[in-house]
């Protein structure tokens, strides 16, 4: 990032692996067909294109929620890791980024496959670390993993994968005709790492992706995630929806990355946002009064209710009741910084049921309803207030909030000067302004 007056946003795309987020696939606009239908990805991923986007990013998790399945479009849902590469073949300049669990894999397998999608994009791959919100009854366990246990296995898990990726020097591979020389050995250095929970011995067969390492996503909001965002996260999207706490987070965040020795500038907050957008306002509010009567009421207080911990049936209570608050919550063990931003907004503003239904998202992100010019004032407010360096745009529905926001929004904040009219590179470093990351083992 060279000057303040050069600084400009940058726009991150959430997709999920069925194509829309969970609460507008029944809206009559909304193609139902793309958990199975690499064309309406296809068709996504170039509008994004055409629009400028620094990346495109795949949430996922590593199960089947079996109470979910009748309403929300949680499951069956693309694996990133075999989504992105096809993507990679059908664009150019857009990087694609994909969650990949700590604790329900294994270091070595994820640095191959993420090595390999650095090298098919031409160095537009990002890894959004995970330590998961649930599925350890899949991966042999009785339970999920405990929150302080995951965060650690994160820690050494990137530290293993980032190693792994230096086990290669840039130019190990030689192959020379005229020698015989394929790979210099020299230049290919085993690993032999024991840790807590890891035993690695390598080398990767795998070359150093072409980035260094791929650029790294992060999501993790609660004190454990904040402390594992300042060490490797680069793009850290988040769920603030209120701005005096975004820009909190975004302090001291950025704090302490600092004071780990990382510039702050090589981060990236983008909250995340789902905009209805209109050439009118009252445009907009029909939108949303569409989607609304569209959208699954009970499906969404219930996951509300259950990202707070509230333990009370808000589908069943009258739309103008208040939200009932306990006086005994119990922490969870999944989405900790979810479960704290729903309950600060229900002691704040003591919304009523209907009020807190129109507020949130079915995952509980905010939502922005207006034109191009008062979604832009929005932008550029948080933008400039130091709670945000761009935004995670999270589609109310596909193909059309895709199309909606590339042609209206998108020209609006490049009219301001807040967002770039071409990439300005052809990795996703280049495009995000960060540097390649050096070789540690190679210096």
């Amino acid at each position: 990032m060279s000057t303040a007056q050069a600084r400009q946003l940058k726009l991150n795309a959430y997709l999920s692996g069925s194509g829309v987020q969970g609460d507008s696939w029944r809206h009559p606009g909304v193609d139902v067909d793309a958990w199975h239908n690499f064309e309406r990805y296809r068709d996504i991923a170039l509008t994004l294109e055409r629009g400028k986007f620094h990346s495109l990013f795949f949430y996922d998790n590593v199960y089947a929620d079996i109470d979910a399945l009748a309403y929300h479009t949680i499951s069956p849902r693309w694996d990133p890791l075999m989504l992105l590469p096809a993507l990679a073949a059908v664009t150019r300049r857009i990087g694609l980024i994909g969650t990949a669990s700590t604790t329900y894999n294994e270091p070595y397998n994820i640095a191959r496959r993420f090595a390999s999608l650095d090298h098919l994009s031409g160095g537009r791959a990002g890894w959004n670390v995970v330590t998961s919100t649930g599925g350890g009854e899949n991966f042999n366990l009785d339970a999920h993993a405990e929150h302080a246990q995951r965060y650690r296995r994160a820690h050494e898990f990137y530290q293993v994968v980032t190693d792994l990726w230096d086990t290669w020097a840039d130019d190990a591979v030689v192959a020379d005709k005229a020698s015989g020389l394929w790979v210099d050995p020299a230049k290919v250095k085993p690993l032999a790492h024991q840790g807590e929970f890891f035993r690695v011995r390598g080398p990767l067969n795998a070359a150093r992706p072409p980035q260094g390492y791929p650029v790294i996503a992060q999501a993790g909001a609660s004190a454990a995630g904040q402390q594992l965002a300042a060490r490797i996260g680069e793009l850290l999207f988040t769920a603030e929806t209120e701005l005096e706490h975004a820009r909190g987070y975004y302090a001291e965040v950025k704090g302490q990355a600092a004071a780990l020795g990382r510039n702050p500038d090589h981060i990236a907050i983008l909250p995340g946002v789902s905009p209805i957008v209109g050439r009118s306002q009252a445009e907009a509010e029909d939108k949303y009064a569409e989607l609304l009567r569209h959208r699954d009421r009970d499906a969404t207080l219930k996951a509300l209710a259950a990202y707070a911990s509230l333990g009370v049936d808000l589908a069943g209570l009258p739309p103008d009741a208040p939200v009932p608050l306990p006086e005994h919550i119990a922490e969870t063990n999944s989405h900790k910084s979810r479960q704290r931003l729903i309950l600060d907004y229900i002691r704040q503003h003591r919304p009523t049921v209907a009020q807190l239904y129109a507020r949130f998202t079915i995952g509980g992100h905010r939502i922005l309803v207006g034109t191009p010019q008062t979604i832009a004032d929005d932008f550029e407010h948080w933008f400039r207030s130091a709670a945000a360096d761009g935004f995670t745009i999270m589609f109310s529905s596909s193909p059309a909030g895709v199309g909606d926001f590339v042609d209206l929004v998108v020209p609006e904040l490049q009219r301001r000067g807040l967002f770039r009219s071409d990439y300005s590179g052809r990795t996703l470093r280049e495009n995000l302004g960060l540097p390649r990351v050096p070789n540690r083992r190679f210096e």
